[in-house]
């Protein structure tokens, strides 16, 4: 077993070289750009929205008031007819994407602190790059990648999303567990 806290600089580079590696993937390879159509009338569907001032949320239509609505007649017929969807609204202003940066890197921290945890307990110091390697990648990759299947089985996201999500996940993994096999303790 290995100390966590000796695991400090692999967690932290592991991070950081994701983070790196999304801002590439993101901004110059840039195959995320066909993830979300664009509506056919924007600014009419936005004027449209717009005087029900939604607050910041989730939204899914229809909507039914809860499980048993789901067999009303009304809802059934504004189910059958269209459109059917779910949708987020964020707070609209000046684009500012620093807030969601921290918070992926954050998030990064906690994958690979989560890979280096259960590398640890089960991987003494010393052990082989690819033992390490293996499993690290492996835990990051679930933690990059699987929950996007649920998007795409509950909420109809796209499965071109998804795969490429889970593809962003496996590089992702292989980026986490390649660092921490290499700085792995002896």
């Amino acid at each position: 077993m290995v100390p966590l806290s000796s695991l400090w600089l692999p967690i932290l580079l592991s991070a950081v070289f994701v983070f790196i590696a999304s801002s590439i993937i993101h901004m110059v390879i840039g195959y995320h750009r066909a993830d979300f159509k664009r509506l056919p009338d924007e600014d009419g569907v936005m004027s449209a929205l717009r005087p029900f001032a939604l607050a910041p949320g989730d939204y899914m239509l229809p909507a039914p008031p809860g499980p048993s609505g789901m067999r009303d007649p009304a809802f059934l017929e504004k189910f059958k007819k269209g459109p059917v969807g779910t949708f987020t609204i964020t707070k609209g202003g000046a684009i500012k994407m620093g807030p969601q940066l921290a918070q992926w890197f954050v998030y990064c921290l906690f994958v690979s602190l989560f890979a280096g945890y259960i590398a640890s307990r089960g991987i003494g110091p010393g052990a082989d790059y690819l033992r390490v390697s293996q499993l690290a990648s492996a835990t990051a990759f679930a933690a990059y990648a699987l929950g996007h299947w649920q998007g795409a089985i509950w909420y109809k996201r796209s499965v071109g999303m998804t795969v490429r999500n889970t593809i962003d996940g496996l590089i992702y993994g292989f980026i986490t567990g390649g660092t921490l096999g290499w700085l792995w303790p002896r």
